[in-house]
């Protein structure tokens, strides 16, 4: 008998698969290889199929699109009240089968090959500033034991290290000067690596017509434009821009009992790295706030930062661009300056 809904627990190598029919009655429990899955997939009739997502978990959801099948993605927070007794690879699966069925249940939008390619440059771009900032302190440190102390910065230490590794007077070592050199070329190498990183994300920038319509909200530049349409394409899976303010965590922590709203921090819940973005860019626009005083979203800004602290107004005003982000991705037009807040 045919299953009506499966549930997949992902693995490296094995793949556990649970089926129940539409009473939620279970009728398969099968372990696969990769292959063998994909061949169990594509012979079975089209049917619900929840994944947890994980690594690997977008790519197996579109094959098996492929093949027919309603495919769902869960986050794993949502999936761990299902599951029952011990916890091992079939409970899980069964618990992704249970769980999967919910009409309440929020799911994670499926990406596209083009957002995936945006949003791993994106993961290696970051990958490489923090080698890049741990080269740095390395250099600094090796050179502090020596007595030798370098200005914070990477301009500092691009024009200060070459000319103190040539001078022969400095003090240091043959042995810690040659070490400096090779130290010097990964942080140069380093530096081009992410420089290529920094033209290729601008080029995907000007190809999309959704970005360079995102690039016009103030705060919002060819990093933070790429990494929303990597991150939630046109915005479709979000109701209203609430939704997409709440998925980035930048809305207020609810602790309410007894009736009594009460509001924390924000949740920081979802993507850390464009939750991070939003604010820098709406430090950005604090920075330069007495350049644009006829600006309306500046003039809210100032308004705010009377009433609250710096930090809470920028959050807030991050919390606006998501949703100006949001109107305008939906809307299907540019941001228009000439408005009321």
């Amino acid at each position: 008998m045919n299953s009506v809904t499966l549930g997949i627990d992902l693995g490296k190598r094995w793949f556990h698969v649970v089926g129940c029919d539409g009473g939620g009655r279970v009728l398969l429990r099968e372990k696969f290889s990769r292959s063998q899955l994909l061949q169990f997939m594509a012979q079975h009739q089209p049917c619900l199929v929840g994944i947890e997502t994980c690594c690997g978990s977008q790519y197996l959801a579109r094959k098996f699109q492929g093949f027919g099948h309603e495919v769902r993605l869960l986050p794993a927070q949502y999936v761990k009240p299902f599951v029952k007794s011990q916890k091992n690879d079939f409970n899980d699966a069964q618990a992704i089968a249970e769980a999967v069925r919910l009409p309440t249940m929020r799911f994670v939008p499926l990406k596209t090959e083009e957002q995936m390619d945006v949003q791993a440059l994106h993961r290696a771009r970051e990958r490489v500033l923090q080698q890049r900032l741990a080269l740095t302190n390395q250099i600094r440190g090796l050179l502090l034991d020596r007595g030798i102390e370098i200005a914070q910065g990477f301009y500092a230490l691009r024009t200060t290290l070459p000319a103190l590794l040539e001078d022969d007077d400095s003090g240091l070592t043959p042995m810690l000067r040659d070490l400096g050199r090779m130290l010097l070329d990964m942080w140069n190498r380093t530096e081009a690596t992410i420089d290529q990183m920094n033209n290729r994300i601008t080029c995907m920038s000007r190809d999309s017509e959704l970005c360079r319509r995102l690039q016009t909200i103030p705060g919002i530049g060819v990093l933070l434009s790429t990494a929303i349409v990597s991150a939630v394409g046109d915005a479709s899976a979000f109701r209203r821009a609430r939704d997409l303010a709440a998925w980035v965590g930048l809305v207020p922590q609810q602790h309410t009992t007894r009736g009594k709203p009460r509001l924390l921090c924000i949740t920081k819940r979802g993507n850390g790295y464009l939750r991070r973005l939003f604010v820098q860019g709406a430090r950005a626009l604090w920075v330069w706030k007495d350049k644009h005083p006829n600006d309306p979203v500046q003039r809210w800004l100032l308004q705010l930062a009377e009433r609250r602290h710096i930090h809470i107004a920028i959050c807030a005003l991050a919390n606006k661009l998501v949703r100006i982000a949001w109107a305008v991705m939906r809307s299907g037009i540019e941001f228009q300056h000439r408005y009321h807040i």
